[in-house]
């Protein structure tokens, strides 16, 4: 185990001597592990009818509201990443980061409301919050994943809407040796569209398990190396001109004019790569020993090229005379030409290079009635970003044309060529800055006890304890700066790039790590020896510490009731003491920033009822019910304690105070859920839910009341506030067609359908000044998918599509600044064909039909920007020995 940053309390002490409890070795039951390897060896079906089976067979035994992502054989899960897979699941879907699934969203509630945990454990993430990339797991580390929709006391707390369980493979449950390896070419078609651009990339990826000394030694080593193509082409329109615009029309009417926009194309890299290894020692059926780590790693280079257009805003009316071809839409200008203006272009460069590593030793022992399980874990994360700009100016101002329709695909064209780089000049007095770097770091130690006993108490059936003890430390660092005061660039330093549908570019030719050395000095991409800016240290610099303890007891239930029904179930109580502290920089009046901390603690019960009431003998219909009480805590990033201070000197108006807030306490909810399931076949399932969440200590923007040195003060800042509920419906039918004649008795369905409410609001305002109210985040009214699957004969076929309404998401780092992701049908298909025992021929496409993207501000349906990624192809191979 890595060396600790943290000093440990006496209960992680104590956690960490007992999961180096020696145990006795003595005949009895098998342990849970022993069950799991045997069921594996039953199942004699294979490929997707056969992850479809043992999913459907997880979620039946749940004592839980699970949804279940099983590999149907190892290193054969349907993704390419676990992202990919839990956005088709029932209530889930995932926010787009270039192009991939990342960030899930579940049951109408954002990332901040999902808990994760990987084999049991709470981890750390590379997001400033709490929020979990889940691309960041590819699917030869991950061997299947537990999505839990009811909470039970045993449950890592942290998950609102759900939490979600990620599980590496057990070597132990295999009994010989088994290897796979994959190797992908994939095609992604943007990159013709954009000169330059990388449209190939590399997939490769394996697993190997194997037994040793009897079987009582089980390894496992997995890889994964992705060369992923980075590409976009968006357009950003930068807002109205509303109060200080003109009549352009003539129509006696002021219209709004857009103050600019811009048009960037990336063409950059994401290289990914993963190792796991893991290792299992079980001498007998009363010791169970095991150690695993995993890491993983993300370098995303984006050279980026812009054409900024930022005076086209008509201030008073100033350009009036300028504008033609006008179209407007609810008094909005959402289309013109416009002459005599200057069109700039940018080099811009963002690197983003992020890390993630989790290791864990799990001890099981049987001592007597008594199962224990001891852990301890430790988990790292890291994001080191950069981003830079050299900004060139054409010498000639010109004609902008553009078309701009709302909730459609923005386009634009300039009268001269933009693309020639003698028509810029080549005196640069400025860049598009400040240039930053910035740091991230997160650290989560972690302990655990828990022990358990079958009994005879009537109705109860086994008793569950648990001690869990956690340390965390979050930290985010920038640097800002610009880079000299002049350069003299020649215009042979640039070439053209085109671009589909877009204007051309100029770029460096010799690319942008060497030309910004050569002409604005060697220095002016490195952060060494620089300090941070006094605005660095009062907004981007701070610190995060949190220490937890908690306590469960369950018991699981199992009797009958109304007759002959049985029941099953679990109720249980867990217990969650926290301390926190937020760490920053206070700034008073413009003045020197000062060091400044504080935080708080709390303590919250999390009491749970979990009921299975089987209706008829054979187990076929089943209702579930569930009640709880779940958290969420702060994000971590707004636990900070930096802020700036206005104090009026002449005492008249009100001290203001603007930044983060240590003292947040947990978002919490009271949950009820209600669902009937008819397993009505092996690989069937017909289920109707209704879920409902009353959401306690919302945490939102606002302006409060308060006090600062003893005088009024209003706080801008992110508050507990009043809640609300979250409600909706949950149906799903899947089926596996097997009573069809030949060949249709191969087919299969998954459908599910998800309908979500809530009168949660977030502030739209971002000043604080008024609350203007917004959708709550990740409030998916609607989401749905629909896969079709066909198994025969060594071939399989898989054609999904998914759909979700529009939802409020924040997707930068600043989590007010909220757009409304538009409405979206994502589309993939894949088939596949093993040639042999041993060769699998695999080809694909995801984003079929070219689903684009739309983000609307939340206060102003015309104020749009959109995006799109293209498709992305692929062929492969599978070789398993």
């Amino acid at each position: 185990m890595p060396k600790t940053l943290f000093k440990p309390t006496r209960l992680a002490l104590l956690l960490q001597a007992l999961v180096l409890l020696p145990a006795t070795a003595q005949t009895g039951a098998p342990t849970p592990n022993d069950n799991a390897a045997d069921k594996l060896d039953t199942v004699v079906v294979s490929g997707i009818r056969a992850s479809v089976r043992k999913a459907l067979d997880t979620k039946e035994a749940s004592n839980s509201m699970i949804e279940v992502i099983a590999s149907e054989d190892i290193g054969k899960l349907p993704d390419t990443t676990i992202a990919e897979s839990l956005a088709r699941l029932p209530g889930l879907s995932a926010g787009i980061d270039r192009g991939n699934a990342s960030q899930i969203v579940a049951r109408g509630l954002g990332p901040r409301f999902v808990g994760a945990t990987l084999n049991g454990r709470e981890f750390a993430s590379s997001e400033p919050d709490r929020a979990v990339r889940f691309e960041m797991f590819p699917s030869e580390s991950v061997s299947g994943a537990t999505v839990y929709k009811t909470q039970s006391a045993e449950i890592v707390e942290g998950g609102i809407a759900t939490t979600i369980d990620l599980q590496t493979v057990q070597p132990l449950a295999y009994r010989e040796r088994t290897v796979s390896l994959k190797a992908d070419a994939l095609y992604y078609q943007l990159g013709k569209d954009i000169q330059g651009a990388k449209k190939y990339a590399p997939r490769l990826g394996g697993i190997y398990v194997d037994q040793f000394a009897d079987r009582t030694v089980g390894v496992a080593l997995a890889f994964s190396y992705y060369d992923q193509p980075s590409l976009e082409d968006r357009v950003d329109n930068w807002g109205f001109n509303e109060e200080h615009s003109a009549d352009v029309t003539g129509d006696g009417k002021v219209d709004k004019t857009p103050w600019g926009f811009q048009n960037g194309v990336k063409k950059g890299t994401d290289k990914r790569s993963s190792l796991l290894g893991k290792i299992e020692y079980r001498p007998n059926a009363n010791v169970a020993i095991t150690g695993d780590v995993y890491a993983a790693r993300s370098n995303i280079l984006e050279p980026t090229l812009v054409h900024v257009e930022g005076n086209v805003g008509n201030w008073d009316g100033w350009q009036s005379g300028a504008f033609s071809k006008v179209t407007t839409d609810g008094g909005y200008v959402t289309g013109a030409t416009v002459a005599d203006v200057n069109l700039d272009n940018l080099n811009a460069r963002w690197k983003q290079n992020m890390r993630n590593f989790a290791a864990g030793l799990n001890g099981k022992f049987k001592l007597d009635d008594w199962n224990l399980d001891a852990d301890i874990a430790r988990s790292t994360a890291g994001r080191d970003t950069m981003w830079t700009a050299v900004q060139m100016s054409m010498l000639q101002p010109g004609s902008v044309t553009w078309s701009f329709p709302r909730d459609g695909w923005m386009t634009y064209r300039f009268s001269r060529d933009s693309g020639d780089p003698a028509a810029f000049s080549t005196n640069v007095f400025e860049t598009w800055g400040p240039t930053y770097a910035g740091k991230l770091n997160d650290a989560l130690n972690s302990q655990q006890f828990n022990a358990s006993r079958a009994v005879k108490w009537g109705d109860f059936s086994r008793l569950k304890f648990g001690l869990r003890a956690t340390q965390r430390e979050k930290s985010y660092a920038q640097t800002s700066w610009n880079y000299a005061s002049a350069a003299t660039i020649p215009t042979s330093a640039f070439r053209r790039v085109s671009v589909a549908g877009r204007p051309d570019f100029i770029e460096f030719a010799e690319g942008f790590d060497n030309a910004v050395p050569k002409y604005f000095g060697t220095a002016a991409l490195s952060a060494d020896g620089r300090s941070p800016t006094t605005g660095d240290m009062v907004q981007n610099n701070w610190r995060a510490k949190e220490s937890s303890t908690a306590a469960f007891a369950q018991a699981d239930l199992s009797g009958s009731a109304f007759g002959d029904l049985s029941y099953r179930g679990n109720l249980g109580l867990r217990a969650v003491h926290s301390r926190q502290t937020g760490y920053g920089m206070e700034q008073l009046n413009g003045g020197t920033p000062t060091p400044v901390s504080a935080g708080t603690s709390y303590t919250r019960f999390l009491p749970s009822l979990n009921l299975i009431l089987n209706l008829d003998s054979e187990d076929v219909n089943q209702l579930r019910f569930g009640v709880s009480r779940a958290m969420a805590r702060a994000p971590l990033d707004v636990m900070n304690a930096a802020h700036t201070v206005s104090i009026d000197p002449n005492g008249v108006n009100p001290t203001t105070v603007s930044g983060g807030n240590p003292l947040l306490k947990p978002m919490m909810a009271s949950q009820v859920d209600l669902t009937y399931q008819r397993f009505f076949d092996k690989d069937s399932l017909a289920s109707v839910g209704l879920f409902f969440k009353k959401v306690s200590d919302y945490i939102g923007i606002a302006s409060v009341a308060g006090s600062f040195n003893g005088k009024p003060a209003y706080y801008t800042q992110q508050v507990n506030r009043e809640g609300g509920n979250v409600k909706g419906i949950e149906l799903v039918y899947q089926q596996a067609f097997t009573g069809l004649p030949a060949p249709w008795n191969s087919l299969g369905l998954m459908a599910n359908y998800t309908y979500t409410d809530s009168n949660i609001k977030e502030n739209g305002d971002r000043s604080g000044g008024s609350f203007n109210p917004i959708a709550t985040n990740g409030l998916m009214k609607s989401n749905g998918g629909l896969t079709l699957w066909y198994a025969r004969n060594g071939f399989e076929a898989r054609l999904a599509a998914n759909h979700h309404s529009a939802y409020n998401r924040a997707p930068t780092w600043d989590s007010t600044a909220f757009q409304i992701n538009g409405a979206e049908t994502w589309v993939s298909a894949n088939v596949s064909q093993q040639l042999t025992s041993q060769l699998q021929l695999r080809l694909g496409v995801e984003n079929a039909t070219n689903q684009r993207v739309t983000y609307t501000d939340p206060l102003n349906p015309w104020h749009q920007t959109n995006f799109q990624f293209g498709r992305r192809f692929n062929v492969g191979l599978t070789y398993k020995l």
